[in-house]
């Protein structure tokens, strides 16, 4: 039977997502608890969205195939028995063996929380990004006009990136500033098709530089249609940066927060 997980986790201690010779990574503490409490030497999985070194997992989800019949609910409480306590698993759900998290998703998302701020963060280091000059929202939302849509999103693609094609369908980008005054937070909201390997924090480089007032929102235009690494800001930190999850047609029976349709997990968390 196959088996899907909703999994959370924060990934300050990790070196990413998918499994390294480390064992340092969300994958290699999953599999390693699903081993645990199967007493079975391991369990491959997969997941929806491999996430970088200290990127966070707000809704990941993950699927494999197992011959071991067990109620959902101990899916759930099993493996985080054996989990640390920053990665537990949320839901459990068996699936049609047609169901892959990877290829069966119709959207994923992506939340960046930046602290605006003076002094940089100290209680919630790790958990967002930082700049301490203030932001221009009504600019930065400009400059996504020219993000939305399909285009080649090669100026914004890590060299090391494997995706087969830099075209993606960004589809939403919503910027929402929570609190008045210098210190405040700001939380972007992207949701495409998909996105290329550090497409998000190579896009936040480019809106802060925008909100900060360093490059009008047109800029982001030209560098869009460069198509070149070289001329986008910098990589912004990875700190902020959450996987909000995929989204996914609801005959496969999913949770409601990963169902198209359905409204979709939103950010209700920390910070």
């Amino acid at each position: 039977m196959r088996i899907a997980l909703g999994v959370r986790y924060n990934g300050q201690a990790y070196d990413g997502w998918q499994s390294q010779p480390s064992g340092r990574t969300v994958q290699d503490k999953l599999e390693r608890a699903l081993g645990q409490f199967t007493a079975q030497p391991r369990i491959g999985t997969l997941c929806a969205g491999r996430t970088d070194a200290g990127v966070h997992g707000w809704m990941q989800v993950v699927h494999f195939d197992t011959d071991i019949a067990r109620a959902p609910f101990s899916w759930v409480r099993g493996p985080n028995r054996f989990l640390p306590d920053d990665i537990a698993v949320q839901w459990a759900q068996e699936v049609p063996p047609a169901f892959h998290c990877r290829a069966s998703a119709r959207a994923r998302r992506y939340l960046y929380v930046l602290a605006q701020s003076p002094v940089r963060p100290s209680l919630d280091s790790g958990r967002v990004g930082w700049s301490m000059h203030e932001l221009d929202g009504d600019a930065m939302r400009a400059a996504t006009r020219h993000l939305l849509g399909t285009h080649d999103f090669s100026s914004f693609r890590a060299s090391a990136c494997q995706a087969r094609s830099p075209i993606k369908d960004l589809r939403r980008i919503t910027i929402t500033r929570v609190g008045d005054g210098p210190r405040c937070r700001w939380h972007f909201e992207f949701e495409a098709d998909a996105f290329l390997h550090h497409m998000i924090r190579n896009l936040m480089g480019c809106l802060v530089r925008v909100g900060q007032g360093h490059a009008p929102p047109d800029w982001v235009r030209e560098v869009r249609d460069a198509r070149s690494r070289e001329r986008a800001a910098p990589t912004f930190s990875a700190d902020g940066l959450y996987f909000l999850g995929p989204l996914y047609e609801p005959h496969w029976g999913l949770p409601a927060e990963v169902t198209l349709g359905a409204g979709g997990a939103s950010y209700d968390g920390p910070p």
